[in-house]
């Protein structure tokens, strides 16, 4: 019977702990049996490196792996109940997670507790225990990087997305967190690991490659939910370099000396849906449902404001001949002057959004000026939940703001002395600018553009339905 040399023997040593074999009489017996298959098969007249190979393919890639969890759950009671709870757990909280999704989606109650117990559980119960089996299975403080960051992304993961589908604050912070250590964290762990092994060597370019794909992808990911400027030059990039780089070259490195497909090869595909799907889903249903509700909200205030001011228009032809004609005019007059305040601070807030920072555009090709005004285009916007533009030029304290306030209180001053009082307390009521629009957070929060121009567009509706009940005590009056 052939015999190996030192030399093969420590080859398969090295090949056998290369897998984790931590447990360490069964790493001793797995290295005794694989040396005895290998003699066994050299008893055939195959070389050492033939019969090796031979021997490796009959072993499933995991079979070795799977040896030593099958031996820890048979002798080790601890790591047993961490096994179990991990599985348990896991299960659990997949299972609340997909029907509280059922629920929200029905609108049935108790979607929020289901989702809630699910993020609990796996934030706090899954994730600990599996992360308690990874380091039972390897015990290595090399790994132990990699685990934590997968185990802090995790848990901001699933916490940022429980506290923004329940509309919780801090919701952004975690999911900020969660864009952080992944970024800085669990990718370039993934990395170290990848370029570690001596056998990657012809992978390390690939490996370098993807990881910055990746962390372009995973940061405009986050700029997207988050709506910062960027999201898409990020997230598109990183898809480029992930689907038109690495992808090929890495299929080219791994696969071009092989003849069957191996299980890596499924594992590749699902990561590759794992990153396409929720791109796909984000923007078409995020993205274009959320701001198509805006836009729909946007478009019917557009409509009633033209629909009043085309009465206002009807109103005022009726009665051209009359004596009240001229005070009508007046009031008409002063109400245009006002809006067109208000049309030039919506053109001031559009052109920062979507000029660069410090140079806004001057005149936005989102805004067409018509006859009563300007009407914005908004499915024109590229950034249309900017936060700058409301911070910038309506909250209390900024000069538009403070200009337009001044010209509300002039309104309302003129207005009080043309109809009568008990007319004017009604009408003063839905002229004041705080009513209409936002006022400073005490929490610090910042409002999107969208928001600011809707409060705008209730503000003009308001001075011309205002407007409108003026002109019809002036006509009647006189």
């Amino acid at each position: 019977m052939p015999d190996l040399s030192i030399e093969n023997i420590e080859r398969i040593s090295r090949d056998v702990s290369r897998q984790e074999i931590t447990f360490s009489h069964l790493l001793e017996d797995l290295i005794d049996h694989i040396c005895c298959d290998v003699e066994d098969e050299m008893q055939n007249g195959l070389t050492f490196s033939e019969a090796y190979r031979k021997v490796k393919q009959k072993m499933e890639p995991r079979r070795l792996k799977e040896i030593q969890e099958e031996t820890l759950y048979a002798v080790d009671t601890k790591y047993r109940y961490m096994k179990n709870t991990m599985k348990i757990s896991g299960v659990a909280g997949t299972l609340l997670f997909g029907f509280a999704a059922l629920f929200k989606i029905q609108h049935w109650p108790g979607a929020g507790i289901l989702i809630t117990s699910g993020a609990v559980i796996l934030a706090f119960v899954f994730m600990p225990s599996a992360l308690g089996v990874l380091w039972k299975e390897t015990h290595s403080k090399k790994r132990m990087i990699l685990f934590l960051s997968a185990f802090l992304t995790a848990m901001f993961f699933i916490f940022g997305i429980l506290f923004k589908i329940q509309h919780w604050n801090g919701a952004g912070i975690i999911l900020t967190l969660a864009g952080i250590s992944a970024a800085l964290f669990l990718i370039p762990a993934l990395l170290a690991l990848g370029l570690m092994d001596p056998e990657n060597k012809p992978k390390r370019p690939v490996y370098i490659v993807g990881a910055v794909g990746l962390i372009f992808y995973v940061t405009g990911f986050l700029c997207k939910i988050m709506h910062w400027p960027g999201a898409t030059i990020l997230s598109m990039g990183g898809l480029l370099l992930l689907f038109v780089i690495v992808l090929p070259l890495y299929v080219r490195v791994s696969w071009r000396n092989e003849k069957y497909i191996k299980p890596e090869f499924i594992f590749l595909v699902t990561g590759s849906l794992a990153i396409i799907l929720p791109s796909t889903l984000l923007t078409t249903s995020l993205q274009r449902s959320f701001d198509m509700g805006y836009y729909n909200n946007q478009g019917q205030q557009q409509s009633l404001y033209n629909y009043i001011d085309e009465n206002n228009r009807t109103y005022m032809a009726l009665y051209r001949d009359s004596s009240s004609y001229t005070l009508m005019d007046q009031l008409d007059s002063r109400t245009n002057d006002i809006l067109k305040l208000i049309g030039s601070i919506e053109i001031k807030m559009i052109g920062e959004s979507e000029g660069e920072p410090g140079n806004p555009v001057e005149n936005p090709s989102q805004i067409i000026q018509v006859e009563n005004g300007v009407v914005i285009d908004f499915s024109l916007l590229k950034y249309p939940f900017h936060l700058s533009p409301v911070h910038d030029f309506l909250l209390p304290g900024t000069t538009s703001r403070d200009g337009l306030e001044a010209a509300m209180a002039d309104y309302r001053t003129y207005l009080s002395g043309i109809v009568p009082s008990e007319v004017f307390k009604t009408l003063e009521k839905i002229l004041d600018p705080s009513v209409s629009l936002p006022v400073a957070s005490s929490e610090g929060r910042k409002i999107s553009m969208m928001s600011g121009l809707h409060s705008l567009a209730l503000l003009k509706t308001s001075l011309l339905t205002t407007e409108s009940c003026a002109l019809k005590y002036l006509a009647e009056d006189k």
